[in-house]
């Protein structure tokens, strides 16, 4: 059994993790801590190795920790349905600190971090060298504050993702020394403590790191913002969705506003391009992304996610009726109320002419072999999946297959930030006593967004800018999903006594257009106490998928043919009323098919041996601490205390 001390507090090698001084290049050295601190360059090498641990993009080779859901059934919410079983959440503590291992479990459990102090000692390692520097004149004023203000942004970044998995944590800011058990087996702090010192470490970094001309696309005041942002959300709606305190949450919306704001007022950043544009180039194609991973063949940096948007790889999670039947329509209202012709078509192709234009550019415009028959290719370019269409004998490039992709990836994007900001402003005016949102507000955020420019692919397929959104319009709306059933049993619900007021509905709903398998999803339904929308007894619509029509002879795939006898008593369509069909049939020797029903197999696709996850509770919103480390505390004469219900 590892010790708890070497676990927490040994710098070992990720101390000295570096890259050089490119974001998409990474390259490890290691040094020697008494000879190593005498320059600049040796503290930007050590602040290197953090940028593919904070900054993935798209991550590299295989790898998809912290990248977009499309690859290996990462897209862990209600957004997202795969065959068999539903994977379920955590059922008990586990014994060993596997907490380390974030592939394994972190991101698509939780969207957050594992029990792991390595990152925050090599911040605090940061802080307390950089002040040598300073006290012996290797660094002046300026060098002193921007990389202490680096140090400390990432300090909250890690604490920040800490507190999202476990709530209360043990919080250092200072290097413990190796016979400081005091230190290394302290209590737990209080989240909102916990999260007050990470507000502080963001102002504090964003008032002394440099400008993003001087550092671009590196830590830099606006990348500084950005997140800040999004951390300071997240923990305000936990406030209030879990804990009903407007009190607390108050500030914490408070500095959304404002770190979206230094942002949103530096001029820098528009929605300037085409939705897919901002996945699928090999360059920063525009004004969006606040910070931008690079990929090049050339420098052997590659990766997965491509491949997985090909159409012939397999997509393990595919989008479900739940997130189709949220996403609004061209003239900005649900599909029960927009009067749009042709609207009532649950057609694949019919809803990429009525909905959101970003329902397009997520979607291929036809049902396919996946699991729902609805094919994400939201993290490609426009030309990549046309290599896997009938009729195509061009073999496949590199840049789309297997581990070779080279498309860059917006770490963090303006849009997120616009989208922070207006759905903080709004749960101040609603919870906090804040200003009223106005049509002004709206317009330089959602309506900012919606007016994304169009690519030629989607207005030949009969794409059409979605109108504005005004407090009018959200007024004149009454979702039914809003005040349905579903909603009363929510965490949210319940710990409020409400249902979630008309405007943060409709700004939810941006988001969740918005971010389709981005993992944004997994993050806001757990801070917004909806966890139970990831259960198919209370959301029935997450175990079903796009609608489909098995008898079309026109499919996208050449061995798109699911009417067959492999498929006999598995295949089923939901209708619209509900009833379940399943294809029935025999096949003679010669493979010839004869069906009794196989002109009703047209309705929504339920996915092959689907099944509900287990139920679950509310102790699933935070992670227990493993046995290991309650172990190690107690042979140490200490005590931790455990997350309720585990």
């Amino acid at each position: 059994m590892k010790k708890l001390t070497y676990l927490i507090f040994s710098i070992v090698a990720l101390a000295f993790v570096s890259c050089d001084n490119y974001l998409d290049r990474p390259a490890k050295t290691s040094s020697n801590d008494d000879i190593y601190w005498v320059s600049e360059d040796n503290v930007r090498l050590f602040v290197n190795g953090a940028y593919t641990n904070y900054f993935v993009g798209y991550n590299s080779g295989w790898g998809s920790v912290y990248a977009p859901a499309v690859y290996s059934n990462r897209e862990y919410s209600d957004d997202a349905t795969t065959t068999g079983k539903q994977s379920n959440l955590l059922a008990s503590i586990p014994d060993d600190n596997w907490y380390q291992a974030e592939g394994n479990y972190w991101l698509v459990r939780t969207g957050a971090g594992p029990w792991n102090f390595a990152w925050i000692r090599k911040w605090n390692l940061l802080i307390d060298r950089v002040a040598m520097m300073h006290e012996q004149g290797i660094f002046n004023d300026e060098q002193f504050n921007h990389w202490t203000g680096v140090a400390r942004f990432f300090r909250g970044f890690e604490y920040s993702r800490f507190v999202q998995s476990f709530g209360d944590v043990p919080y250092i800011d200072y290097v413990v020394e190796s016979a400081d058990f005091d230190s290394q087996y302290k209590p737990r702090d209080s989240r909102d403590f916990v999260m007050t010192k990470v507000m502080d470490d963001f102002d504090f970094a964003y008032a002394n790191v440099r400008d993003a001309a001087t550092e671009p696309n590196r830590v830099n005041k606006d990348v500084v913002a950005a997140f800040a942002s999004r951390f300071m959300l997240f923990e305000g709606s936990w406030q209030i969705y879990h804990n009903n305190d407007a009190a607390v949450a108050k500030p914490f919306f408070e500095a959304a506003v404002r770190f979206a704001e230094l942002v949103m007022n530096t001029g820098s950043y528009d929605c300037d391009q085409p939705f897919r544009t901002l996945f699928g180039s090999e360059s920063n194609p525009g004004k969006e992304a606040i910070i931008y991973r690079s990929y090049a063949a050339s420098q052997s940096l590659t990766h997965c996610i491509a491949s997985y948007s090909n159409l012939n790889e397999s997509q393990t999670s595919g989008a479900n009726l739940s997130l189709l039947k949220a996403w609004i329509c061209q003239v900005g209202k649900t599909y029960d109320q927009s009067g749009v012709d042709n609207v009532e078509s649950w057609r694949i192709q019919d809803m990429i002419k009525t909905r959101d234009a970003r329902f397009e550019a997520t979607f291929w415009h036809e049902p396919t072999q996946a699991n729902t028959s609805i094919y994400c290719t939201k993290f490609i370019d426009r030309i990549g999946p046309w290599y896997n269409v009938d009729g195509v004998e061009e073999a496949l490039p590199a840049k789309y297959a297997s581990m070779t992709n080279t498309n860059g990836a917006p770490v963090i994007r303006y849009a997120e930030i616009l989208l922070n900001w207006i759905e903080a402003k709004a749960e101040l005016a609603e919870r906090c006593g804040g200003t009223a949102v106005t049509d002004a507000d709206l317009e330089k955020s959602i309506n900012e967004i919606r007016s994304r420019p169009l690519d030629d692919t989607a207005k030949a397929h009969g794409v059409q800018p979605t109108a504005k959104l005004t407090l009018a319009m959200v007024n004149s709306m009454n979702d039914p999903a809003r005040t349905s059933d579903i909603q009363t049993k929510t965490k949210g619900y319940e710990v409020t006594g409400d249902f979630v007021p008309a405007l943060l509905w409709e700004i939810r709903r941006e988001r969740r257009m918005e971010f389709v398998f981005e993992h944004m999803r997994t993050l806001d339904i757990r801070r917004w106490g909806q966890l139970e929308l990831m259960q198919g007894s209370i959301n029935p619509d997450i175990l079903v998928g796009a609608w489909v029509d098995f008898n079309e002879t026109k499919n996208l795939k050449k061995s798109f043919n699911l009417l067959t006898a492999a498929q006999f008593k598995t295949l089923k369509v939901q209708k619209l009323d509900g009833t379940v069909v399943t294809f029935d049939g025999e096949a003679d020797e010669n493979g010839n098919i004869t069906s009794s029903n196989a002109a009703e197999m047209v309705g929504f696709r339920i996915p092959n041996n689907i099944q509900d996850r287990d139920e679950f509770s509310d102790k699933n919103y935070l992670e227990p601490i493993c046995n290991d480390v309650v172990n190690q505390y107690e042979d140490r004469g200490y005590a931790i205390e455990q997350n309720p219900g585990w």
